[in-house]
């Protein structure tokens, strides 16, 4: 079990892992060995995620989801595959985290008088900057 919150976890049945070959550093053996990983989770069949947390999912994950809603993360920064499957791993729970918290809902707020004044008296000040800048009259 992956555990996300206390009310989430995923069974380690829904997570697929395929190992290609990585074109990052690795000396002989990037050639030889696959250390890159692609993970690959079906946010859309899973039965630990809830709605909620599948819609906003589809948003954070943009476009590392695909259209029938399987969420496919690459790591390939670390030499190892062990190192690699963990980071994509922490990623993806870290993605599910992020779409569990609600985001606060805004509240619209009206100028304080105090700011309206200030903002009057600005204008007020530029204005009489730019009375001041016209034509020389040649009267004397």
């Amino acid at each position: 079990m992956i555990f996300i919150t206390s009310t989430i976890s995923l069974s380690e049945d829904e997570i697929e892992e395929q190992f290609v070959r990585s074109p990052g550093p690795g000396g002989q053996n990037v050639n030889k060995v696959e250390t890159a990983v692609q993970l690959r989770f079906n946010a859309k069949a899973s039965p630990n995620l809830p709605d909620f947390v599948f819609r906003r999912l589809v948003i954070l994950a943009g476009r590392r989801m695909t259209k029938d809603g399987v969420v496919v993360l690459n790591a390939r920064q670390h030499r190892s595959q062990e190192r690699n499957r963990a980071d994509a791993l922490e990623r993806l729970v870290d993605l599910i985290r992020a779409a569990t918290v609600v985001p606060k809902k805004r509240r619209p707020t009206r100028p304080t008088l105090g700011s309206k004044k200030r903002r009057l008296e600005s204008k007020q000040r530029r204005g009489s900057v730019k009375k001041t800048r016209g034509k020389v009259s040649e009267r004397e």
